[in-house]
């Protein structure tokens, strides 16, 4: 839809974003929304047609669309009519695509139908009502998402296994090289241009570190607002690709892209703050641990299950849930305690935050991060209170998570708090759209049958 918007629209642009452009002449801008994978759809269009451009149009197929391209029947009762929705423009969201042959911005916008109501399947909308319901209570939940990944060699056969990347030495990346500083050092290159393209995004990362996996590196961002850290994971993910395509490997956010290396988490740390005060709910008047705190725990603790489906979205998911691997099979709690599904970092009380081990980082961070938050809010809500502090090792247990997708699902399913939470119109597409998928995978036959079926049984 065209108006007349001011000719000097830039210059309201965030402050990277004309930094970026300073001196340039803006090209075109790339106009994105989130889709349920977390895989940015919309649409380029050049920088003169969107100064006059209010909003544009997408289908709501979008959000029926599985990973492999197919559908789920999800559309409702009017049938699959693909029906457009109204995209709006978010500019505090507008940034660099600094890989791009020329200057490009992108923007993300948000879903709203004829009506004006926000699409309540849209994975930004979703966030944003977990968001409401914290904010009508007078709290303001605060995030950090820390993002794991693999960069790898290129891969362009499906049947052929996923390799570690070669390094700056020539040799392939090595495992069990955990913080090792020479281990980031192989990378250089391409962690280079991670920055280069992060400081033109105008994102602060607050460190990146060797992970244990073979080319496993890690990226913690600085705690802020939920949307706004789930809008960066999502830019994220798309640079950290692009820096690596630079350098002849791919990255990889796979939950479990190698058999016997650790998977990738995208690990979130959560506080709630009070709207009037600012101070911490978790933190009392003396700096102790309040009712609010373990609440939070508690709520953890009840609902995880019932949003492991949205935590661990793809069959691969679930391979990344293996004792003594660097990730929880648990819902147990513990202060610095990483065998722990919910691990209390050290801290003092003002930073007092509560982490959430159980997501991977295929999940797409605005559905986890609100996933998460949900469990909290009913947690304070119903005024949970958690099991007794886990102290030793965790992985000695039985595990309290779904070990596969479809029984995953089948407890989102049977979840309707959860589902009061997210939206129950997001719950019915969601369930719909990965049930679609995990059939998919069903009808694969997989090399392990070939190999040990197909002559002996």
């Amino acid at each position: 839809m065209d108006t007349s918007a001011p000719k000097d629209w830039t210059e309201s642009l965030p402050e990277p974003a004309r930094a970026y452009l300073e001196g340039r002449r803006l090209d075109e801008v790339e106009c994105i929304v989130s889709d349920l994978p977390g895989i940015a759809r919309g649409k380029a269009v050049p920088a003169s047609k969107f100064a006059r451009m209010d909003y544009f149009h997408l289908p709501d197929s979008i959000f029926f669309q599985t990973i492999t391209g197919d559908w789920g029947e999800a559309a409702g009762e009017d049938g699959f009519i693909e029906r457009d929705m109204i995209l709006k423009p978010d500019m505090s969201t507008a940034t660099a695509a600094p890989w791009t042959g020329d200057w490009t911005l992108q923007v993300i916008h948000d879903a709203y139908d004829r009506h004006d109501v926000p699409v309540p399947f849209s994975p930004r909308n979703i966030l944003k009502r977990v968001m409401g319901l914290y904010e009508a209570q007078g709290w303001k939940p605060v995030v950090a998402p820390e993002m794991e990944f693999y960069l790898v060699a290129r891969n362009v056969d499906p049947a052929k296994d996923i390799e570690p990347m070669m390094g700056r030495s020539g040799r392939p990346a090595a495992a069990r090289q955990a913080y090792s500083m020479t281990a980031v050092d192989e990378f250089g290159p391409v962690i280079d241009d991670i920055y280069d393209f992060a400081e033109a995004q105008g994102f602060e990362i607050d460190g990146i570190t060797q992970e244990g996996g073979a080319g496993q590196l890690e990226i913690n961002l600085r705690h802020g607002s939920p949307v706004k850290l789930a809008d960066e994971v999502f830019y994220f993910k798309r640079l950290i690709r692009e820096a690596a395509l630079r350098h002849d490997c791919f990255a990889t956010f796979m939950a479990k892209p190698i058999a016997d290396e650790p998977g990738s988490a995208m690990h979130i740390h959560h506080s709630v703050l009070d709207l009037e005060t600012g101070k911490n709910l978790f933190s009392g008047p003396q700096g102790g641990e309040t009712d609010a705190f373990f609440h939070f725990i508690g709520g953890l603790q009840a609902y995880l299950p019932s949003a492991i489906a949205v935590l661990a979205p793809y069959v691969n998911s679930y391979r990344r849930y293996v004792k003594d691997h660097a990730a929880p099979i648990n819902l147990e709690w513990g202060r610095d305690n990483r065998t722990t599904g919910i691990r209390i970092p050290l801290s003092g009380p003002e930073a007092r935050r509560v982490e959430n081990r159980l997501a991977g980082m295929d999940c797409n961070p605005y559905l986890g991060i609100a996933a998460s938050l949900a469990c909290g809010y009913l947690g304070l809500m119903e005024e949970r209170r958690p099991s007794k502090q886990f102290r030793g090792d965790a992985y000695e247990g039985e595990g309290d998570i779904p070990r596969v997708l479809g029984q995953a699902l089948d407890i989102f399913d049977g979840a309707d708090a959860l589902h009061e939470v997210l939206g129950p119109e997001f719950a019915r597409v969601y369930s719909i759209v990965k049930r679609t998928e995990y059939e998919e995978f069903l009808q694969v036959i997989s090399p392990w049958e070939r190999e040990h079926l197909l002559l002996n049984v």
